[in-house]
């Protein structure tokens, strides 16, 4: 069997030790493996090349991604994916093993639809943002990242008695925001699934100085409602703080892998491998109720909801 393995859109930190997983297990069961670089660019340009046991050697341990990613605009032309059958097939590539979120999901239903070989998806996302399982590979990376900024910020904040505004990633969910945030000891957090939250957040600011406070933390989804600076300007207004707005951007995308996400990774990367040896196709590997399970795509395409424990903590805590 010969399995192509690539990783796409945004990197994320694990993806390292799915890849080396995938190349493991295929050895164990005498696959070839092919690596894709850059994401399906890499196809579209024919970037495939064999990857080896020698080639992941010191990888788990490594941000980013050794295969790298980019996004790809040949995938959204009306022949797009045939092209990209035509070439999967030109090298016999048996099933396909595609790492990242969503849209990367959609790419492998758009070859599947072509008539291309069966995909294999994995969750790699720094935003756990996808439906149909509990975590994605890089998302407690992220956090500890994101966490460590909110502590070294405390620091100073309590030092000057001001307000700091912290900006985590996410797009449009705020699953990263909400659980920096909690871990954190953040005074507030404001989220995309909140709506317009402007005037609850200046009473529970002005209720945190009341209660002896003197630096601030608010944690901010890039993907609120509302702007940051529109926040920003609205809490000093209200209590006489200064502010100070921090964004942690691809800072949080950056860095050695936790032990959660290397482990995360390399299981996922070992039952992708599994599912492929067993013929399924469409569909992605996720976490749910602490098992790994096979999920359809489909369900990706749906909206993930924050961790009802977590949201339940953040009411009782904010």
């Amino acid at each position: 069997m010969r399995l192509a393995v690539l990783t796409s859109g945004g990197d994320a930190p694990g993806m390292n030790a799915c890849i080396r997983a995938v190349v493991r297990a295929a050895d164990v069961n005498d696959f070839e493996v092919l690596a894709i670089r850059r994401g399906y660019q890499g196809v579209f340009d024919d970037d495939i090349a064999p990857l080896t046991r020698g080639d992941i050697i010191d990888t788990v341990h490594m941000g980013g991604t050794t295969l790298g990613t980019a996004r790809c605009a040949d995938m959204y032309e009306d022949d797009g994916p045939a092209r990209a059958v035509e070439v999967l097939s030109r090298h016999g590539v048996d099933a396909l093993i595609a790492i990242g979120g969503d849209g990367t999901f959609r790419g492998c239903e758009a070859i599947e639809r072509a008539g291309g070989p069966p995909t294999i998806g994995v969750p790699g996302t720094i935003d756990n943002d996808i439906a149909g399982t509990e975590t994605t590979i890089g998302f407690d990376t992220a956090v500890n990242t994101a966490l460590d900024a909110i502590d070294r910020l405390r620091d100073t904040a309590r030092s000057h008695g001001i307000i700091h505004i912290v900006r985590v990633m996410g797009r449009h969910c705020g699953a990263l925001a909400l659980a920096a945030a909690i871990a954190g000891g953040t005074e507030a957090v404001v989220l995309p699934e909140d709506g317009h939250p402007a005037e609850g957040l200046v009473e529970q600011i002005t209720d945190a100085i009341n209660h002896g406070k003197q630096g601030i933390i608010v944690v901010v989804s890039e993907g609120a409602r509302d702007s940051i600076d529109g926040i920003a300007a609205d809490l000093t207004l209200q209590t006489g703080r200064s502010h100070r707005i921090t964004v942690l951007g691809h800072i949080q995308r950056g860095g050695r892998p936790s032990a959660m996400d290397r482990l995360l990774g390399a299981t996922m990367g070992v039952e992708a491998v599994r599912a492929a040896r067993q013929g399924a196709r469409g569909v992605f590997i996720g976490k749910q109720a602490g098992a790994l399970v096979r999920v359809p795509y489909s369900v990706a395409a749906g909206t993930q909801p924050l961790d009802e424990r977590l949201t339940g903590v953040r009411k009782l805590l904010s």
